[in-house]
């Protein structure tokens, strides 16, 4: 049995803000900012858990650090449960297709959330993968790249100089700074 006391840390895994509201401890409001830590009363955990959304709070948006206090309040997870951005991270760049689609059928929501936005900060490179996670959760990693590239504002300036040489003109005639190559000469 965990003291109702022990402090627990708790994570937002989420990238918006997690709050709940606990009558039972005086209406005790927290609220975490996206991917903040703190240490909360397992009482304060287990009281939450009783609370209608609660549960899903817990096992979707809050990663709880602490075996034993995840045990008691939501039984057995499945590994994902635990997956940090670093975990992620390998799995987008490193990890197996399989590994993913398992990720994309067990991980909680707010793992499913990470994963869709950090394939668009890594510009995920595997197609298969970018399909897989547009199968499984409707979100176009193409699309919302192609976005962030537009609204970057970090487009290709059109060069005013010539790239290659004009059909039919002489090297004399046309040698302009900026030639990338040498002018195509037709003998008559």
């Amino acid at each position: 049995m965990i003291d109702k006391n022990k402090l627990i840390e708790v994570k937002n895994r989420d990238n918006g803000r997690v709050g709940y509201t606990i009558p039972d401890l005086g209406n005790l409001h927290r609220t975490f900012q996206p991917q903040e830590t703190k240490e909360i009363p397992f009482e304060e955990l287990k009281k939450l858990s009783y609370l209608p959304g609660g549960n899903t709070i817990l096992q979707n948006y809050l990663v709880i650090n602490d075996e034993e206090a995840v045990k008691s309040l939501l039984g057995e997870v499945e590994p994902e449960y635990n997956y940090t951005e670093k975990e992620i991270e390998y799995l987008l760049t490193q990890g197996t297709l399989d590994q993913l689609m398992d990720a994309l059928d067990f991980a909680p929501a707010g793992v499913i959330d990470l994963i869709k936005d950090m394939s668009v900060k890594l510009e995920l490179a595997d197609i298969h993968k970018r399909k897989a996670i547009l199968e499984k959760t409707g979100f176009n990693v193409t699309k919302a790249i192609e976005i962030n590239i537009e609204t970057s504002g970090d487009e290709i300036e059109p060069t005013q100089s010539r790239r290659a040489a004009p059909v039919g003109k002489t090297a004399e005639k046309t040698n302009s700074e900026g030639r990338k190559t040498q002018p195509i000469i037709i003998k008559k």
